[in-house]
This record gives structure tokens, C-alpha cells and sequence, in this order.
């Protein structure tokens, strides 16, 4: 029976929802964000970008709670997995067909829900009706897709652009910090739900894992330590009479020292035990010298020392393929940073390959230290310590 003046049987609706949330208690925080907005308008259940839920009266009035309660799920599924955000970052083609886009959003939400034995409506959009592998992302569905003229429309908070029944206006709802805070906290209590020996399909897994450890660009995050680190190094200032001050002219004979701004020396340390992976560390030695180059540092204010369990050698390299692996016994870093900060040109500025797996020196060194951990998972070797700025770079 309706219970408002838009006809939305609202009982039922609550109803299908709290059964969602029964079943699927980690949805529990999204599913409850989301504000209800009767319209005679959508055709089934949609959402928009602030997590407004609009609803069809008639669409409750047909439609079993059970199946109710899917669609529940289908909807906020599209908000928790950022289909907006990620559709704005299609190429522009591709927003010619919305429903298109959305079709491909349905095909990888619905093998999910499947596999999790949810009761959807008839005419859901799945992989398969495709002759396509469940699994996949909906980017990689998408050109795959064929134009449907009659899909069902999910609304903004699916593909991105604004649906005839949504309002012009923005404000309300909920805002792009709290849709982060909700992901994450779903995405914590799917991890909980997976301790307590609970099951997830496949796609909620990867996209948990996602949420709570993003892949980074290692690259632009090794850049930029470096960067950072050099330009801190060389935010030391000195004076110097080798070029005197503009001001002794006006002294009548005194001269004043100029302050300078010297390059910093940069030592590299490479880990070559026989751990190592030449291809990981050649791809982290190019990165590194590329950026020591862009800001001006390189030869002889370069020295990379090879080092497992004791520095075999001490060179001034442009290039990984000149670094050799030695393969000998263990491993110990602290050789290698003590190596460094014993020689006559004192680096200001130690950069470490490793994989990881050895000591560390048990008091922070005078210098900016960074950490480059090679072919680390997220169940590699231990964290190196606080005082070493880390950079973890993915086995290839």
C-alpha cells in the first residue's frame, strides 16, 4: 500500500532495503547514505552523483521485496565503485551513449551480485548475454557493447551525465569527501566480513583491496622523493669570497662574501644479492638517474656503490646496465649507507635499491635517506624505518 502522497509504497521499499542490508551487513553504511526521492519519472531505481536515490512508485508496486532488495544493492554498488567519477574519464565518444556506458556498468556490477546468489529483475544486463567473460572492469566491457537504444538508465551516479528526472540543481546529498569516507568504510568492513570467514565475490575483493591499498604510481612517487630530497640538500646555503657580494662595491674597500647554493652529492645504493631482479632494478636505477639528471645532478656528483653483504664496488655510473650484480652472500644495507657517509664527498642525500629484506642502521644517518623497495608486495619484507622515506616499485 502507499503511504505518501507520491503513491511510493514506502513500507515495502524500507523493507527491501533493511533485507539488504541483513544479508549484506558490510553494504549497510552505503546503503543507508542513500536518500530517497519518489518520481513517476525514472523507470526503475537510479541514483545521482550525491547518493539520491530516485524511485519509482509503480516499479515497488511490481517488483518482489527480494528483488527489491538487489536492486538496492545494483544502485549503491554504482556509487561505491565510483562509475561517475570513472566515466567522467572516458574519451569523449564515449559520452554520446550514456545508456552504452551504462549497459557495461551493469555487466560488471550484475556477475557480481550473481555469483553472490542475489535475486535480480528480469532483463538484467550481465556479461554473458554478451559472450563476454565475467570479471572484468567495465572499461574493458564497454567497446564490446553493442548501442541499445532502450537500456535502463541508473542515472548520473552510474554514467556521469544528468538524467531528465534528476534536479538541475547540486546541493544536497552527499558530498565527494563523504562518498570517499563511506567507500572506505565499506571497503574495511568487507575485510572484516573476510576474517570472520565470510565470502565476497571476486570483483567486491579487488575492489576493497583497491580502496583501502590504491596502486600508485611509483614512478611519480620516486620522482618526487627525489626531487624533494634534493631540494631540500641543496636548500643549503653557504658563503663564498670566490664571487663577492653586489653590496662591496658601496664599501669602500671591504668585501663581503656571496651566498651560494651548492649542488648536492647523491650517493646510490644497490642491493646485489642474488634476490634481486635485474629488470626491477634496472627499471628503478633508470628512474633515478633520469631525475638526478632533470635537476642537474650527474656525473661525478653521482657515486653508486654495489653492495650485498659489503660494498664490492664504488663507482660513478650513468646508466643500470653498468651496475653488475655480484649475486654474492646476504644482504646488509648498513654496509653500503655506512660506505657512503665514509667517503671524502660526503653525500648529502643516500638512495637504496633493495628488496627489502635486510637490516637497517639502528640510528637515523646525517642525511635524507631514501628507501627504494624493489618487487615489494603487500606481503614483502618489513616496513625500513620511519626515518627512511619508502618508495615500494611492483615486481614487473
Amino acid at each position: 500500500m502507499a503511504d505518501d502522497d507520491s503513491g511510493l509504497d514506502r513500507v515495502k521499499l524500507l523493507a527491501a532495503r533493511y533485507r539488504a542490508v541483513l544479508d549484506r551487513p558490510y553494504l549497510a553504511s552505503g546503503l543507508y547514505a542513500l536518500t530517497i526521492v519518489p518520481s513517476r519519472a525514472v523507470p526503475a531505481m537510479g541514483v545521482d552523483r550525491r547518493w539520491r536515490c530516485y524511485v519509482s512508485p509503480a516499479f515497488v508496486d511490481a517488483t518482489p521485496v527480494e528483488e527489491l532488495a538487489g536492486v538496492w544493492i545494483h544502485e549503491v554498488a554504482h556509487l561505491l565503485r565510483d562509475h561517475h567519477g570513472r566515466a567522467d574519464r572516458l574519451p569523449a565518444a564515449a559520452h554520446r551513449d550514456r545508456l552504452r556506458v551504462n549497459v557495461a556498468q551493469d555487466c560488471e556490477i550484475n556477475d557480481d551480485l550473481l555469483a553472490d546468489g542475489l535475486a535480480l529483475p528480469p532483463g538484467r544486463m550481465e556479461p554473458g548475454a554478451f559472450g563476454l567473460p565475467p570479471g572484468l572492469l567495465f572499461e574493458a566491457y564497454l567497446p564490446q557493447i553493442p548501442p541499445l537504444p532502450h537500456a535502463h538508465d541508473c542515472g548520473s551516479g552510474a554514467h556521469g551525465r544528468p538524467s531528465p528526472w534528476e534536479p538541475a540543481d547540486s546541493a544536497g546529498g552527499v558530498g565527494p569527501v563523504e562518498a570517499d569516507a563511506l567507500r572506505r568504510t565499506t571497503a574495511q568492513a568487507m575485510r572484516a566480513h573476510l576474517r570472520g570467514r565470510g565470502d565476497l565475490p571476486g570483483g567486491w575483493r579487488r575492489w576493497a583491496d583497491q580502496v583501502l591499498e590504491p596502486v600508485v604510481n611509483w614512478r611519480r612517487m620516486l620522482a618526487g622523493a627525489v626531487r624533494e630530497a634534493v631540494a631540500w640538500a641543496g636548500g643549503a646555503v653557504d658563503y663564498t669570497y670566490r664571487r663577492p657580494s653586489r653590496r662591496t662595491p658601496a664599501l669602500r674597500g671591504v668585501v663581503l662574501p656571496s651566498l651560494r647554493r651548492p649542488l648536492p652529492r647523491v650517493a646510490v645504493v644497490v642491493d646485489t644479492s642474488g634476490s634481486m631482479r635485474e629488470d626491477d632494478l634496472a627499471a628503478a636505477m633508470a628512474e633515478v638517474t633520469g631525475v638526478l639528471r632533470e635537476v642537474g645532478i650527474r656525473g661525478n656528483r653521482v657515486t653508486v656503490l654495489a653492495c650485498d653483504a659489503d660494498v664490492h664496488a664504488v663507482s660513478r655510473v650513468t646508466d643500470a646496465a653498468q651496475v653488475t650484480l655480484s649475486g654474492g652472500g646476504g644482504t646488509d644495507m648498513r654496509a653500503g649507507i655506512a660506505a657512503a657517509l665514509a667517503a671524502r664527498d660526503r653525500p648529502s642525500v643516500v638512495i637504496v635499491l633493495t628488496d627489502g629484506h635486510t637490516p637497517w642502521p639502528g640510528e637515523p644517518p646525517s642525511c635524507r635517506v631514501i628507501c627504494v623497495l624493489i618487487g615489494a608486495g603487500h606481503t614483502g619484507p618489513p616496513d625500513p624505518p620511519a626515518w627512511a622515506e619508502t618508495v615500494r616499485v611492483p615486481a614487473a
